[in-house]
């Protein structure tokens, strides 16, 4: 059970966003781009230490992800290649914004333990290389094993509901780390989590498919 799993429930709230950008005339990959240059300005207010702003454009980027897909399908314009684009800006936001995190020189551990400060970017560098195996997991999966049926413009897999911890918590856990000025420990925290989910996904394959 993880948020993601919960996706349909946040899709209704952002109908009346998703209705407006079809009035606009602005379309999926358009909402893509905009989510991902969100996410980059959450980088660079992160790296600067301005961490209410960076909470609230990484939330935008967010809400921007959910909606992007939901014009998609109600405009019957989806595509293959949005699907893809979606997952690569995803993948660039997270990793800016963890890595923007670690350029901003708070101490994470080194403050906790008496270890060097280089000890932080460890801790930066395990919560990039957790968040993005635990969603490269899935596309390795669908090629290997073969995964194509899609339902709503995804690709429907048994990896969706398992693993703990993905994107979805992952983001909630930054801008709540950025609200309340712990985002050490947010970092800490998904250091953890993503590379925990990561081998339940592996657990799960391995049962399944050994």
């Amino acid at each position: 059970m993880n948020i993601t799993s919960l996706r349909p429930k946040f899709l209704k709230h952002t109908e009346p966003i998703a209705s407006f950008c079809i009035r606009l005339g602005v379309t999926p990959n358009q909402i893509s781009v905009l989510s991902l240059l969100f996410g980059f300005g959450c980088a660079i207010a992160f790296a600067g230490r301005h961490f209410l702003a960076g909470s609230l454009l990484i939330l935008i980027s967010a809400v921007l992800d959910l909606v992007d897909g939901s014009v998609a399908r109600r405009n019957n314009t989806d595509s293959r290649f949005g699907a893809v684009f979606d997952w690569i800006a995803d993948k660039y936001v997270d990793a800016a914004v963890i890595l923007g995190v670690g350029f901003s020189g708070i101490p994470i551990v080194s403050h906790i333990f008496d270890v060097p400060a280089v000890a932080d970017f460890g801790v930066v560098g395990l919560a990039l290389a957790g968040s993005l195996l635990n969603t490269f997991i899935k596309p390795v999966t669908y090629a290997e094993i073969g995964y194509s049926e899609r339902v709503a413009g995804k690709i429907e897999d048994p990896l969706e509901g398992v693993g703990f911890f993905g994107r979805p918590e992952t983001i909630l856990v930054l801008v709540l780390g950025g609200l309340t000025g712990f985002l050490w420990a947010a970092v800490i925290l998904i250091a953890v989590c993503t590379n925990l989910s990561a081998l339940q996904r592996i657990v799960y394959l391995y049962q399944r498919y050994s």
